[in-house]
């Protein structure tokens, strides 16, 4: 199956955007908590919601407390490699999703950035 470079890349697209879309749950989903409960929304109360937002942002500030990268990062990075693409210089979905999700900063930025995150969560 993955014989295919194009297989791979799509792919490759398709977890840099389900790891877009888990950037998007912990952060949007501590806003709409908080204004949720400003205005008496009765679902962000529910224990599901709660469960699964606190445990993506605690495995998140763990990764970075451990210095593990994260997997769906090593997964997409291997899928571009099997495409011959090891870089995100190519199509539009890696190229500008990948810019706004991925920045170089020095490593205690990111460990400051989700403990502070997950001290909020």
């Amino acid at each position: 199956m993955l014989q295919s470079p194009s297989i791979a890349l799509v792919l490759a697209d398709a977890v840099l955007l389900a790891h877009v879309a888990v950037v998007v749950f912990v952060v949007a989903g501590l806003a709409l908590i908080i204004v949720g409960n400003l205005v008496r929304w009765r679902w962000v109360d529910d224990v599901r919601l709660r469960v699964a937002h606190m445990a993506a942002i605690g495995i998140v500030v763990g990764e970075s407390w451990l210095g593990i990268v994260c997997p769906l990062t090593t997964l997409e990075q291997w899928l571009r490699t099997r495409a011959g693409n090891a870089s995100y210089g190519g199509g539009f979905v890696e190229h500008w999703v990948q810019r706004w999700l991925f920045f170089d900063a020095p490593g205690w930025v990111f460990i400051a950035a989700y403990s502070a995150f997950g001290s909020l969560v």
